[in-house]
């Protein structure tokens, strides 16, 4: 019987896991023979199965063909749509309730451009040497980087996860329901998308959910959008809108942080390890991430479509908060509509918090080199599970103090986390950089000039955030 063969992987890292090719001849065989860890065993059981679609659509001219495709795709759509999170959602939709969508909506789809730039790097760093982002930053450039980075990714993810339990209490009040409940409510489906302990049934499982970011686009069309305005707007990039300088600066660099974060390079590098990929799987490795990039932009655009309504008709949302953008949206979008967004909130709050507690766990793992693998039992990776849940349970309980300040919570932990986009893309661009580390999938003279041209917007925006805050009377000029 012939069998697929297999593809050598040129890496010096590709010894970090020397037994899962093996396993992908014979899984079952390697496990009898001792080899393998349960985290092995399962992440070779997904491999085989690609294997086996590759062999039989090894004449396909899609990218792999569809089966292996949809085998591979997840880490991308994931990591997008994630950012597609509670804070997110709102920094659009206060976007469009107060600003329109001259400027911003094709501001937004230029931010999503600069994440794919920097997801793309990250795929093919995780696919290349099988090994986390914080395992790597340790490893390159010493502890004191790589607890910085460390420091850096875990505090941005907790406050991001506050703002996630918010959303995830905004949108279900909506409905009426007490916010100690819609919080557990949240917390129950973080621990049980992680108790098959099974990456592809946590990623399915999440996906799944995630999907349901969709739910601002028929919310957008029962605002019933200005086509012709949306579609000149997208093509002719109008000057930025009149109004105070500081909100402005405020939404630009929240609408830039929607996007472009710390926690999706160290999620998506540590998913693509643990799905197992390889650099034959890069290209579908890439396309996944345009996918997550598509869905993830049209969603984010229904979001301020919808809310425009709110500067047509002159309402001063300034102070709104989560619960609040769809209780006004409900005499220009229906109660349907109005429930839609309310929902789409409480959805992008889930998923995230899903993915950005499970970017603090791998991190956590890796440093402490012990079990950080979604594939891996309880018992074989308590510190795992437990960086995870712990980091959820917190997030979730502070939500719950009363008098908290929801809007400027949103919107501060996007601009913080622009601010800390700078120095985790250094590091980025220089490991995918690195020939010991990438061999010939380091990055080329195209992928360096969109790397540095990104570090280069983001450190604008910072420098023009900073300025702004010292020195509020030069933007009212």
């Amino acid at each position: 019987m012939n069998r697929p063969e297999k593809q050598p992987d040129s890496s010096p890292y590709a010894a970090a896991r020397p037994t899962t090719d093996v396993a992908a001849e014979s899984p079952l065989a390697a496990n009898l023979a001792g080899l393998l860890t349960h985290e092995d065993v399962d992440r070779a059981r997904d491999r085989w199965r690609v294997s086996r679609a590759r062999w039989r659509e090894r004449g396909s001219k899609t990218i792999g063909g569809l089966s292996v495709l949809w085998l591979l795709i997840g880490p991308g759509v994931l990591v997008f749509l994630g950012e597609n999170d509670a804070p997110s959602m709102l920094s659009y939709a206060a976007t469009g309730a107060r600003f329109g969508i001259g400027f911003f909506l094709p501001f937004v789809v230029l931010t999503f451009l600069m994440g794919l730039v920097v997801q793309e790097m990250t795929v093919r760093l995780g696919a290349v040497t099988h090994r986390g982002h914080a395992e790597m930053i340790f490893d390159r450039f010493g502890k004191f980087w790589g607890f910085f980075s460390l420091g850096d990714l875990i505090l941005g993810n907790f406050l991001t996860l506050v703002t996630e339990f918010i959303g995830i209490r905004a949108g279900l009040g909506f409905f009426g329901i007490r916010p100690i409940i819609a919080v557990g409510i949240g917390l129950a489906v973080v621990i049980s998308t992680i108790a098959t302990g099974r990456y592809w049934t946590w990623e399915r499982i999440t996906l799944a959910l995630a999907i349901f970011n969709g739910l601002f686009v028929p919310a957008a069309l029962l605002s019933h959008p200005d086509w012709k305005a949306a579609g000149h707007a997208l093509l002719t990039w109008t000057p930025l809108p009149r109004g105070r300088g500081e909100d402005i600066l405020l939404l630009i660099l929240a609408d830039i942080g929607a996007t472009v974060t710390p926690w999706m390079i160290f999620f998506q590098q540590s998913a693509v390890v643990d799905k197992g990929m390889q650099p034959r799987d890069i290209r579908a490795g890439r396309f996944d991430t345009l996918l997550g990039v598509v869905l993830a932009a049209g969603f984010g655009i229904a979001a301020i479509l919808a809310c425009v309504p709110l500067y047509l008709h002159g309402i001063n949302s300034s102070q709104f908060e989560a619960a609040q953008f769809a209780e006004a949206l409900e005499p220009w979008i229906g109660h349907a509509g109005a429930a839609l967004f309310a929902l789409g909130i409480f959805e992008a709050g889930i998923v995230a918090a899903i993915a950005i507690s499970t970017s603090s766990a791998y991190a956590f793992g890796e440093v402490l080199e012990t079990g950080h693998s979604l594939n891996r039992p309880l018992r074989d990776a308590w510190p795992f599970y437990s960086a995870l849940l712990g980091s959820a349970a917190a997030a979730a309980g502070l939500v719950l103090i009363p008098g908290v300040p929801l809007e400027m919570i949103v919107l501060t932990v996007n601009v913080v986390a622009v601010l800390a986009m700078p120095p985790a893309l250094v590091f980025l661009l220089l490991l995918v950089n690195d020939a010991e580390v990438m061999g010939e999938q380091a990055n080329g003279s195209w992928e360096n000039a969109a790397g540095v041209t990104v570090v280069a917007l983001l450190i604008v925006a910072g420098i023009g955030f900073g300025l702004g805050t010292v020195f509020p009377h030069w933007i009212h000029r």
